[in-house]
């Protein structure tokens, strides 16, 4: 094996202990001090490997491996190490670290490659602290959208505030974006986060595309009264209202077992919330994903029109708000074809699949090729403590990664 399997298991080890939770928990917000934390020590690896290092105004932290020929679009690689609150070891954490480890063995090899290669930690890709994730990949592309600086978190404070703190230059947001054309490709390993591969018993896979997420808000309003007087006709119970859209989702997402689709309520809010008033108001977050756009669409308008007949039935009011909304993206097939040429070579046979969660690979799908390996998850779990993925499933990955580069960079 090229790359350094002991090396690698010691910085995950080390990325572990910040904002750890529990025996095996993660608590790393994005733009946060424990972010901040993550960056000092992936920046020290980072130059151990020759890297130059830099944090831009997204609060994305950059590192880059100068080539001969620094005029060329850059090979990028990377993942985020921000966390979901209740999170793993590994989600994020293992696409910044192996590529950081597959760039310190092209180093430790002398190889000085004809165009840089870059390896970045995306901001805030998780999106649960602002409601809206990809914030850092998207931030580079020139892609934020209208208000998203004006998001506040659970505690009032908003993304501008935590960037200006996180020590970001929120005026100088062009200087970090990234030309058109300027980056020829973009990798990116990840954990599975699901059980394909483990039911399979294979370690690694190949992505073929990411499925098309669209998230919502929907928020509901009734009329709160007493509860112990109000008689169950007459009442404008907005939580009742929620209840039955939130079942009416799971059959709208269930009615062909035969397609990946898979629909979600992840958040609800109520207001008063007092056991013994009625619920006045209430909001709650849809997570509805496809690899087929149109069957999306078609999902979607049942869903609005159960909505709408719900809300009519217990005469609520309603509105409905987009926070993310993209189409299914494919993996460029040349790069399929160089991870299929490094299982082969190692006699891995890799199943190939497709994404259901998005990645920060689906924003770079917009401006260049992409292609991304799958590590396999213990049990399917992940965005929970005892996420799992083995060292040497992840030592693996990291070599088919550094043999995937070698071949990319005679391009």
């Amino acid at each position: 094996m090229n790359i350094n399997p002991t090396r690698l298991q010691e910085h995950f080890e080390a990325m572990s202990l910040i904002g750890k939770i529990g025996e095996t928990g993660t608590c790393r917000p994005a733009h946060s001090e424990l972010e901040k934390e993550a960056f000092t020590i992936a920046r020290q690896w980072m130059r151990s490997a020759g890297m130059t290092t830099k944090i831009d105004n997204f609060g994305n932290l950059i590192g880059r491996l100068e080539g001969k020929n620094p005029s060329l679009p850059v090979l990028m690689m990377g993942s985020h190490l921000d966390s979901q609150p209740y999170g793993g070891r590994f989600d994020g954490v293992a696409g910044v670290l192996c590529a950081i480890e597959a760039v310190t063995t092209l180093s430790e090899n002398g190889i000085k490659p004809e165009r840089s290669i870059e390896v970045i930690s995306f901001a805030d890709e998780e999106g649960w602290r602002f409601n809206k994730g990809l914030f850092g990949s998207r931030g580079i592309l020139g892609k934020l959208e209208e208000g998203e600086l004006q998001r506040a978190d659970k505690d009032g404070i908003t993304r501008e505030e935590a960037l200006k703190e996180f020590g970001c230059d929120i005026t100088q947001f062009k200087e970090s974006e990234y030309k058109p054309g300027s980056i020829f490709c973009y990798l990116e390993l990840h954990i599975e986060q699901g059980p394909v591969l483990d039911v399979a018993n294979k370690p690694l896979g190949i992505v073929t595309g990411i499925s098309g997420p669209l998230w919502l808000t929907v928020k509901l309003k009734g009329m709160a009264g007493h509860a112990g007087s109000v008689p169950m006709p007459m009442r404008k119970d907005a939580l009742l209202g929620a209840a039955e859209i939130i079942v009416a989702l799971n059959q709208i997402a269930t009615q062909d077992p035969s397609t990946p689709t898979v629909g979600t309520v992840g958040t609800i809010n109520v207001f008063p919330a007092s056991r013994n008033i009625i619920p006045e108001e209430v909001s709650f977050t849809v997570d509805l994903r496809d690899i087929d756009l149109d069957r999306r669409h078609r999902y979607e308008k049942q869903l609005m029109d159960k909505i709408e007949a719900i809300t009519k039935k217990h005469q609520l009011t309603y509105t409905i708000s987009e926070d993310t909304n993209s189409e299914p993206r494919y993996c460029a097939d040349w790069i399929k074809d160089i991870y299929r040429n490094q299982f082969k070579a190692l006699g891995v046979d890799a199943p190939e699949l497709m994404s259901g969660p998005f990645h920060d690979a689906l924003a770079l799908s917009y401006t260049c090729d992409y292609g991304m390996i799958f590590i396999r998850s213990k049990d399917g779990i992940s965005h929970n403590p005892l996420e799992y993925s083995s060292y040497e499933d992840l030592a693996l990955g990291t070599e088919v990664l550094y043999g995937s580069v070698l071949e990319i960079l005679k391009k």
